[in-house]
């Protein structure tokens, strides 16, 4: 088995775009939610919601204008931004005409691709003009589009593909990636996800009333995980990267190492025992832990901090009551606990990816990024943890090891643990 550690990273949050600006935003608990016009005026009852910020000069240093012509997907724009940063991060050039790599793959996941560009294809051919639909429509609107573009700009020759599992997709993409490298099938994995933003997307959430609708003019004081005044999800968009790689290959180019992954666990609740299509499994989750810690040859006392899913949702105080079971870990035994939602929303299949990347920075400069919103810790939660074990100040702090996970609809959960190198 070898050993995995990450050498490059990206991210595009709602509250910043690369990696320093990121990291400043998630020690200063900055908010990047804002309020949405179109979403008012389509009616919504959240009018809120998180979006990474990209000026068109930002764009060309990734894409062409050959590729820009007529390019209407955000999610595969803000999941190649990211994952060519994490590989420029990691020390290796972006060259057309570089030699095939059959060492590196990429798993790149996402939920929806291209939904604009879908609904235009839509309108053309509802008109008869199947001419003027592009050579791009099936790139952008399939699936695995953001594996393509990314594969195609990097040259590699590995395992390409795509993986959707809601919003436990980017966890579970590193993990996917973390397993092939593990194995020897692959030296390197670009590992990521990323999710499309705008109202075709969070429009099914809307009318599910998962969204808040209370702080239309408060925009950011409206993602309040593990608050008692949390009223839904603040929905959020982006992309986080990755590239992961064998240790020994890491050093033989003397890689800067950012942390080191141990292991982790994904599975799923079938849907039984509470479990539904929206819900979780208490059980499954529990497991879904215990079998990360277990995997990673941990203890779950050596844990030093978790990142949640915590979506601000009823489930908040279940999943704080899944980890303490799990762990075996309550009161002021418990370790610290933080949810980046309450800062960029819940950013669907790129919630996993942006989060790993916010926990593995937490463990290169040692601190504990704060809970905002989070004035009025819901009483429920305090019944399982002492409320110091939920910070609202940044915590410089002495880490170890770092737990995240994500569970997601369809009663799927994934769980994955890093270490500080």
């Amino acid at each position: 088995m070898n050993r995995v550690v990450i050498t490059g990273m990206g991210v595009v949050s709602p509250n910043g775009v690369g990696l320093e600006e990121f990291t400043d935003a998630i020690k200063s608990g900055k908010s990047g939610i804002t309020f949405h016009q179109n979403m008012k005026d389509s009616n919504f009852s959240c009018c809120i919601g998180g979006t990474p910020t990209i000026s068109e000069e930002k764009k060309l240093e990734y894409l062409t204008p050959l590729q820009l012509r007529g390019f209407n997907s955000s999610g595969i724009l803000y999941g190649c931004i990211a994952g060519i940063d994490a590989w420029k991060d990691a020390g290796f050039m972006v060259d057309d005409d570089s030699k095939l790599d059959y060492d590196t793959g990429t798993i790149f996941g996402t939920g929806t691709s291209g939904v604009e560009k879908f609904r235009e294809a839509i309108y053309k051919l509802d008109a008869g003009e199947i001419r003027r639909l592009g050579s791009t429509v099936v790139l952008q609107t399939m699936t695995s589009g953001i594996s393509a573009y990314l594969g195609g700009m990097l040259g590699l020759g590995n395992q390409v593909t795509t993986n959707s599992s809601a919003c436990a997709t980017g966890t579970e993409a590193i993990l996917l990636g973390f397993e092939r490298i593990q194995s020897g099938k692959a030296k390197r994995m670009l590992v990521g996800s990323c999710s499309d933003d705008g109202l075709y997307i969070w429009g099914g959430f809307d009318a599910m009333k998962v969204m808040t609708y209370k702080h239309n003019d408060s925009p950011q004081e409206g993602s309040r995980p593990l608050s008692a005044s949390a009223s839904g999800f603040v929905p959020g968009s982006g992309a986080g990267a990755m590239v992961l790689e064998s240790l020994e290959s890491a050093l033989l180019r003397n890689a800067t190492i950012y942390a080191e992954v141990l292991g982790g666990h994904v599975n799923s609740g079938g849907q039984r025992g509470g479990g539904t299509l929206t819900a979780p499994n208490a059980e499954a989750v529990q497991h879904c832990i215990k079998e990360a810690v277990k995997n990673s040859g941990i203890e779950p006392e050596d844990i030093d901090t978790i990142n949640g899913h915590l979506t601000a949702t009823s489930k908040d105080s279940l999943e704080i009551e899944n980890w303490m079971k799990a762990l075996n870990r309550s009161g002021s035994d418990f370790p610290p606990i933080n949810s980046l939602k309450s800062m960029v929303g819940h950013c669907l299949a790129a919630a996993g990816s942006i989060e790993s990347v916010a926990t593995v920075l937490q463990l290169k400069e040692q601190f504990v990024f704060p809970n905002i919103n989070c004035e009025d810790i819901h009483p429920e939660t305090l019944e399982f943890i002492s409320e110091d074990k939920i910070p609202r100040q940044m915590l410089e702090k002495n880490l170890d090891i770092a737990v995240k996970a994500s569970f997601g609809f369809g009663d799927v959960n994934a769980c994955i643990i890093f270490k500080r190198y």
